[in-house]
């Protein structure tokens, strides 16, 4: 079977393959092509690779190439995990949102809605490409605003494209992990839009047990939400939220915290990775040793601005063990092989959620078969929640307009309606400096 992998010479790709070396079973992958625009990041992470697959007999296969069209045909799985303007794009997006009082986080607010406007046109033309090429491909968006450009895609793809992310897999394993319940046997009632969702239960055996946590504060405070968020919040709540509404309940704060910090997220990420694809052009170098070192840099100080805000100390240790290539695997292996599970997943609503219509992409547990994932009907949102989703997913159309009709109003707008900016004025200047900073965004009229 031969995957794709779109953003091939990407920090996280090591992930990915070190995942696929430890799947033996029938079906499996044998042949991975990595996909860059950059020579020497596809370079990088080709030696990376090669060391994971030193003592793994009948490691799959590894080839790059910068040619999209070659890198699609013949795919049965297609990974598309592309950063649009690279680490320099998310750190300039950070830096004008800060300039404007306003967060720049690259799926949140500001800096999430400039993202996805440089990078919708891009993720369209792939999905055509994708149905001209490998029609009977399967897409796994990675690529972020998850949910945003899941749903860009699909308009092209249809179901064929899923969505996945980390967050809502981390939160439900830390949460029956603190229950003393077996994850794997745990049903997660999780419903939202990616890096805006909510666990309103966990079911194991049929009982949920999520009231019993919300009960006991000293259990309720014992994990990362639990210190985030703080106890009082999550119990007046009644429900445990993604870490990524953090930004949302104490926004304020968080723009403080970003605003006094030496470097932004983008900044740091910015410069640490390109010491070590600079590092990696040395032939000397030990490849994998120095990814490794990077990475759990990278890990340990993942959302440390919210953290210091919260008063949450340093993450745990299994927190720092990654996330997206367990649940890509997953959802392979389910699809390739009719290996039934139950995934929370990016995918189109079809009637799940009553609040939005059919065509916008949710984030919901799935049911997940060789015909792909099925959304699981999910239980209205209560009336708080529902007006935070039903405001961000109309920003996402917003910016889908814009990418479309290349308007420049219509980026104001999706600017202006987001519930972290809320200024028509600031909306304005974000799209000025925006505009300024980023080549991509040159189509806005």
């Amino acid at each position: 079977m031969k995957l794709t992998i779109l953003g091939g010479g990407g920090f996280r790709v090591p992930l990915v393959y070190g995942a696929l070396l430890t799947d033996r079973g029938e079906g499996r992958v044998t042949e991975v092509v990595l996909h860059d625009l950059d020579d020497s990041r596809l370079y990088a992470v080709a030696r990376v690779l090669a060391e994971q697959a030193a003592t793994v007999p009948d490691a799959p296969t590894v080839t790059a190439t910068t040619d999209l069209d070659e890198a699609l045909r013949g795919a049965d799985f297609i990974f598309s995990a592309i950063r649009v303007g690279g680490l320099e794009g998310r750190a300039n997006d950070e830096r004008v949102a800060l300039a404007q009082g306003v967060l720049g986080q690259e799926t949140v607010g500001a800096g999430g809605i400039a993202y996805g406007l440089r990078t919708v046109p891009v993720a369209v033309d792939i999905a055509q490409r994708v149905a001209r090429l490998a029609p009977d491909a399967w897409v796994i968006n990675f690529t972020n605003p998850a949910g945003l450009v899941t749903e860009a895609m699909s308009r092209h793809l249809g179901d064929r494209v899923i969505g996945i992310c980390d967050s809502p897999v981390g939160l439900g394993r830390r949460i029956a992990t603190v229950l003393g319940a077996n994850p794997r046997e745990a049903f997660i009632d999780y419903v939202g839009l990616n890096h805006l969702g909510w666990v309103r239960g966990l079911r194991v055996a049929g009982r949920d047990e999520l009231p019993r946590l919300l009960a006991d504060p000293d259990l309720l405070g014992s994990f990362e939400e639990g210190k985030l968020f703080g106890t009082d919040w999550l119990q007046s709540l009644g429900a445990i939220p993604n870490e990524y509404l953090h930004y949302y309940y104490f926004n304020r704060e968080t723009v403080r915290a970003y605003s006094e910090v030496e470097k932004t997220r983008g900044a740091f990420l910015r410069d640490q990775q390109a010491q070590f694809y600079d590092e990696m052009k040395r032939p000397d170098t030990a490849a994998l040793t120095a990814w490794d070192r990077t990475r759990a840099e990278r890990e340990a100080t993942y959302m440390a601005e919210n953290r210091e805000t919260a008063g949450a100390g340093e993450r745990d240790a299994d927190d720092l063990s990654g996330g997206y290539e367990k649940v890509a695997l997953a959802l392979m292996r389910a699809i390739a092989r009719d290996e039934r599970t139950t995934l929370i997943l990016n995918v189109r609503n079809q009637g799940a959620l009553s609040v939005l219509d059919a065509d916008a992409v949710i984030e919901v547990p799935c049911l997940v078969d060789a015909n792909g994932a099925h959304p699981v009907a999910v239980d209205p949102l209560p009336d708080h929640a529902t007006g935070l989703v039903c405001a961000v997913k109309g920003v996402e159309r917003e910016v889908l307009a814009a990418a479309g009709n290349g308007s420049r109003t219509t980026a104001v707008k999706a600017f202006a309606l987001h519930p972290l900016v809320d200024s028509v004025n600031v909306a304005r200047r974000l799209v000025e400096g925006y505009t300024e900073v980023h080549p991509g965004l040159a189509y806005l009229k």
